[in-house]
């Protein structure tokens, strides 16, 4: 597996899921190398001449105005990652954790913070043996960034606190030395420049977004496997409808629906009947609700690009000027405001869904078998999967409200407002999870629904689908536990397995 060099300008979304999720390792090009070298010389002149600068010189936030003598730097940003290590709560995802950790040595190989080359290295060090520190997932308002998650990163890298190492939670500094790595000695500015970013929730950002774009796509094929599961019309589909409306999301839901269906010998069969002229919104307007959901998980992603690759401490050293600049490119409104947008863009795809999963399981509504089962009142069939999708659904909505439009002031009314975006993308990611399931229930129901009427095949697209999840779960003939049939549909959601059948062979989805 070749190694993912970090340059702070190039990093894709889809190279920080590699690092996070897939242990990729990662290293630095020369080029960031001579910037980090370069923007810490100027650091070392400064402190040479005892230039009074904020968080190299003086105290932090409210006590800005206290500067540090020159024997007292040291303990400076080492009393700092020790003092903002307060966190609460659970643990971070590990993969979360991973992302964190690339997302920081990115932006410290752009060259602007003045740390040392050795830090950024041991950073590095730490993703490519699997050290994983244990961090706590409450704490952070998002506006100095993440500063309470960064602190017990960067602990970890001081030999202090706890981390994931071989699977096993144990001291840092014994995986240092499992490890032959040496604990970090922060010298000037370091631990601000280690702990000043948004990199938490832009690391939630990253991962969320790059399992939305795959999600999104299980969504258009859990609602043609559900058109044709209803017997639903495929006219609502047309082309020409949506070139009226040129949404590029709308369109491109539209043309998967089409290119999902085509060939379906379940829609031959009724395409002549007039006795449904016009089916319920849940399938007919799935274009224009899925799309706008598209629409949002690209302006999303676009805004995660730009961050990914942003230098977000303070201030910042600009070494080709020999100055620096004390600014807000920590504060973490662009994420909070994204993560907010993405919560809501998700819920609505598990609105629409679970409404389809009632048409489906509703006998009155239907056509089909009530609740899907033969022998209904014996059996309960798919009776219960709705409770589920329609309890996730709910829970979405309490979740979706945004957190960004939230501030309470910190530091003495220095930071005075906060973008709560560590909340906004802890909220999303739940989310995410609950539309999984939600899809998941829809793709499993769809299908039960279609066995009754076979032998007539789904569309190319759909069949491929059907084909897939019957191989891995059976038709419901009687009761049983449906935590199992659930569980395995989301196993094959996650893992990619129902779309690459579909892509196989039918091209690819937009």
């Amino acid at each position: 597996m070749n190694a993912i060099l970090l340059d702070g300008n190039s990093l894709t979304i889809e190279q920080v899921a590699q690092v996070a999720v897939r242990n990729n390792p990662v290293g630095l090009t020369p080029k960031a190398v001579r910037a980090i070298k370069a923007s810490r010389r100027l650091i070392d002149s400064w402190v040479e001449k005892e230039a009074v600068i904020y968080g190299v010189t003086t105290g932090f936030g409210e006590f800005s105005n206290v500067k540090i003598s020159r024997e007292d730097i040291e303990a400076l940003q080492q009393n700092l990652v020790v003092s903002h290590a307060a966190g609460t709560g659970d643990p971070l995802p590990p993969e979360i954790v991973r992302a964190m950790m690339v997302l920081r040595a990115n932006a410290l190989a752009k060259g602007y913070s003045g740390v040392r080359l050795e830090t950024v290295q041991t950073l590095v060090k730490f993703l490519n043996h699997g050290i994983t520190p244990v961090i706590p997932s409450q704490g952070s308002v998002g506006s100095s960034g993440d500063l309470v998650q960064l602190a017990h990163l960067v602990l970890t890298m001081m030999g202090k606190g706890k981390v994931l190492y071989q699977n096993e939670v144990m001291d840092a500094n014994l995986a240092l030395r499992k490890t032959d790595l040496q604990p970090v000695r922060l010298m000037a500015k370091e631990g601000l420049a280690l702990i000043n970013g948004t990199q938490m929730m832009t690391g939630y950002a990253a991962i969320a977004i790059h399992e939305t774009k795959i999600l999104a796509k299980h969504a258009d094929i859990a609602a043609a496997l559900s058109i044709d599961a209803l017997k639903g019309a495929d006219r609502s589909y047309d082309e020409r409808i949506h070139r009226l409306r040129p949404y590029p999301g709308q369109i491109s839901v539209a043309s998967n629906i089409r290119k999902l269906m085509k060939g379906s010998e379940i829609r031959e069969s009724h395409l002549h009947h007039h006795d449904k002229i016009q089916d319920a919104y849940s399938l007919r307007c799935i274009p224009q609700v899925h799309g706008a959901s598209h629409d949002a998980i690209d302006y999303i992603y676009n805004i995660v690009a730009v961050e990914i690759n942003a230098a977000t401490d303070n201030p910042l050293i600009f070494s080709k000027e020999k100055d620096y600049l004390e600014g807000g490119n920590f504060h973490g409104q662009p994420i909070a405001l994204a993560m907010d947008f993405l919560g809501i863009a998700l819920a609505e795809l598990a609105n629409i869904s679970e409404r389809r999963i009632e048409r489906m399981v509703n006998g009155s509504l239907s056509g089909l078998p009530r609740f899907l089962i033969k022998k209904g009142g014996l059996h309960s069939g798919l009776m219960v999967a709705q409770y589920t999708a329609a309890s996730l659904v709910s829970e979405n909505k309490v979740l979706a409200h945004p957190a960004s439009v939230d501030s309470i002031p910190t530091s003495a009314n220095q930071e005075d407002h906060n973008s709560m975006g560590s909340i906004s993308a802890q909220k999303a990611w739940r989310i995410l999870h609950n539309v999984q399931q939600v899809i998941a229930i829809e793709m499993m129901v769809a299908c039960q629904g279609i066995d009754f009427h076979r032998p007539m095949k789904c569309g190319k697209g759909t069949e491929a689908a059907y084909r897939t999840i019957r191989r891995h779960i059976e038709h419901l003939e009687h009761d049983r536990v449906i935590y199992d049939d659930i569980q395995t549909s989301l196993s094959l959601l996650r893992s990619g397995v129902v779309l690459q059948a579909v892509e196989k062979s039918i091209g690819k989805l937009q």
